[in-house]
């Protein structure tokens, strides 16, 4: 698997994440796109084809997309608490740098 430098100028030095398999991304909190709908959760495990989140909320409107993964700003949620993500569901997943939504808006 190519090693992904996530660093483009949207994070700071300290906030750069070097990934070079999946299992680099457990213990981190992503915002993620699917073909049908938007979640923010943190990756607790990878199950086969799977990722088990924890703290994950539905994100019903993210708003202003720069705003919701620059600000954190999101104008709807829903906190489910722990959700299965299927990985082959997933268009993009970006890093989340704010503290995962706990609260229903």
């Amino acid at each position: 698997m190519k090693k992904l430098n996530v660093s483009k100028g949207q994070l700071n030095e300290d906030e750069k994440l070097d990934i070079s398999s999946l299992q680099d991304m457990v213990g981190k909190a992503f915002f993620f796109r699917t073909v049908t709908y938007h979640l923010t959760g943190r990756i607790k495990k990878i199950i086969g084809n799977m990722f088990l989140l924890e703290d994950a909320a539905w994100i019903a409107d993210s708003g202003r997309f720069q705003q919701a993964i620059k600000d954190g700003k999101l104008n709807e949620v829903e906190p489910v608490g722990d959700a299965i993500l299927n990985i082959s569901t997933v268009t993009d997943i970006f890093p989340w740098k704010h503290p995962l939504p706990k609260e229903q808006k």
